[in-house]
This record gives structure tokens, sequence and C-alpha cells, in this order.
């Protein structure tokens, strides 16, 4: 029952956070200079709303944002269609909806940020328990500074450092396009360079930490193996923490594409989001705005029920752990249960 009551809270608290998102973002989006009517008007044929919509699109996009239609009318029609999954057309793509963009655009960003997290932790974890048990040598020295290097150094910045040496130099992968798995490498790679250094050092932090608990202390006192210690105690309670930090990664990276996606001419969500912000396509925007919002709020609340589920410490914090009063419902007792003060013996006691 706690567990429905902290899910129930936590879901109420983000569609409160995502109303004022969406007026945060539909405030920004009327300051900027334009209105439906001058961008309808835009000329040039591939941005141009009438040389791309039919008659029957520029009919439903101009009873939903025609200038007739009052700022607070919109902003209520694109709210109730985006709770009924129906946000209308794009303005620089009429010919698809806005939840049809996403659904077909977001698969594509999870699956670079599904590999990026994976390439991440495949080779931070390794790097930061190296790292740890070699405290202070040239190993712990040299790989702390080769990671800090990696976390100062821009994804988009990394791909072009990434396309400048295997395509333009070594020819092994192609700099651009979505063709096939080749085209994949570089770009999650190139998203994988800062995860990969905060990973590092923090599972290096967390094995030194662990290291210096009592029980690892007391079990090398014994005399057992170092490698029994360190697998059986020490990076099981190290690993434990990651899961906090590689829910949010992943969400972050999903919603994070934007520059990679875009250099690398990957047809991603992000690609249409840098898309619709420089075309002031109002509906695409809020849509992808809010998707990311939702889809940040749901990763985070998954990641606090998972570690409460691995750690009772957690759990005690959340406020999910069963009091005595509940307990002594559960077993039959009813009323409060008393405390010293309130029983006979307590009051003789006293």
């Amino acid at each position: 029952m706690r567990v429905v009551v902290f899910i129930g809270r936590r879901v109420v608290r983000m569609v409160l956070c995502l109303i004022a998102v969406s007026l945060l973002t539909w405030t920004l989006l009327q300051l900027a200079p334009g209105d439906f009517a001058s961008i309808q008007a835009v000329g040039g044929g591939d941005v141009g709303l009438a040389q791309q919509a039919s008659a029957e699109q520029q009919s439903g996009l101009v009873e939903r944002y025609g200038p007739d239609i009052p700022s607070w009318q919109q902003y209520l029609t694109f709210m109730a269609g985006a709770v009924t999954g129906d946000m209308g057309p794009s303005y620089r793509y009429t010919h698809l909806t806005v939840e049809q963009i996403i659904a077909g655009a977001f698969p594509i960003s999870a699956g670079l940020a599904l590999g990026a997290v994976t390439i991440a932790v495949a080779v931070a974890v390794p790097l930061g328990i190296l790292a740890a048990v070699r405290r202070k040598t040239i190993w712990d020295t040299g790989t702390m500074f080769t990671v800090t290097l990696g976390h100062g150094l821009p994804n988009y910045l990394a791909g072009l450092v990434l396309v400048l040496i295997f395509s333009s130099a070594l020819g092994l992968l192609p700099p651009f396009g979505w063709r096939g798995p080749e085209n994949v490498i570089l770009p999650m790679v190139a998203l994988a360079v800062s995860p990969i250094a905060m990973l590092a050092r923090y599972v290096r932090n967390s094995v030194l930490e662990n290291l210096r608990e009592e029980y690892v202390v007391a079990a090398r006192a014994r005399g057992g193996r170092f490698r029994t210690i360190m697998t059986r105690h020490v990076l099981r309670n190290s690993m434990m923490p990651l899961v906090t930090v590689i829910g949010p990664m992943f969400a972050g990276l999903a919603t994070g594409t934007i520059f990679i996606e875009s250099i690398f001419g990957i047809p991603g969500l992000g690609r249409y989001f840098t898309e619709a912000a420089a075309q002031r396509d109002m509906p695409l925007l809020m849509g992808s705005s809010l998707f990311f919002a939702a889809l940040l709020m749901v990763m985070n609340l998954a990641v606090d029920l998972v570690y409460a589920l691995l750690d009772p410490r957690v759990r005690a914090s959340l406020n999910l752990t069963p009091t005595g009063e509940d307990v002594a419902k559960k077993i039959g007792i009813g009323g409060d249960v008393p405390s010293r003060a309130q029983s006979p013996q307590g009051e003789a006691a006293l």
C-alpha cells in the first residue's frame, strides 16, 4: 500500500511538472518573433507551408493555430490533444502528426543511447576498479587524467574528432548517413565518451569507500583471498549504486542526442527537435519538449523504485518500510500501540 501511495504522489508531482514545462515552453515560443500567419507565408518551397500543405491540412492547422485563435485557446487545444494522443500535424511535416514523428524517431535515439550506455559501462567499470585497486600508482593517475579529459569533451566535439580519425584519416567508417550497422559505431562512441569518464570516477570512489569498510578489513585480517573479497563483497556493494546513475544517464542521452544526430545525419528525435527549433515548428517543439520531460521523470521514478528494492536503507528514506503501527494492524492488534507511559506497567514505573 505504501508503494502505491508513493507512486501516486510521484505521478501527481510529474503531472504538475509537465504542466509547468508546457507553460514555460509555450510562453517562450510566444515571445519569439513571428506568428503562425508569418510562418505560413514563408516562401522557398522546402519551408513554406503554403507550398507543402494540402487544402485539408491547411484548414486543420488554421483551425488549431490560426491568427484569429487566442494564444490561450491554442495552448488549451494543444494540451487537450496531448492528453488524448492527438497533438495535430507539424508545421514542417504537415503530412505527419507530432505523435507519429515521435513514435518513428524516438526508437532511433533510444537505440543510440542504449548502445552508448552499454559501451560506457563495459569500459568504465574495469577502469574504475583498476584505478581503485592500484590507488596512487601510475595506473590510477593516468586513468583519472584520461577520463577527466573525456568528461570535459562535449559529445559533438568528440564526434568530429572521431570522424577526422576513423573516416577522413583511416577511412574505416562512414562519416555520415544511416544505412547500416557501420553507421552506428561512431555516434555511439561519441555519446559514450563523457559517460565513461563519469562512471569510471564513480566506480573508483565507490570501490575505495567499500575497501575501507570494517567487514572488508576484517575479512582481509582473517586471511581471506583478495579476489574473493573483491568479487563477493566489494564489487557487489559498489555496483549497486550504479543503478541510480545509469537510469537518468540513459534518459539524458536519449534526449541529448541533438548534436550527434545532426552531425552524423541520423533521423532521430534530436534532429527533428533542432529542425523544429530552427523553423519555429511550435507543435513539434511542444510535443518533443513534453516527451523529453516525461521520459526523464519516468526514468527517475523507475530508478528510485529499483534502488529501493535493492537497498533497505533507501526504502526507509522513502517511507516504504512498514512502521510498528502497520505491523500491529497487520497481525490484528487494533488501535495505536501503547507506549511505556500509557501501559499499566509504565504508569507504575513512573
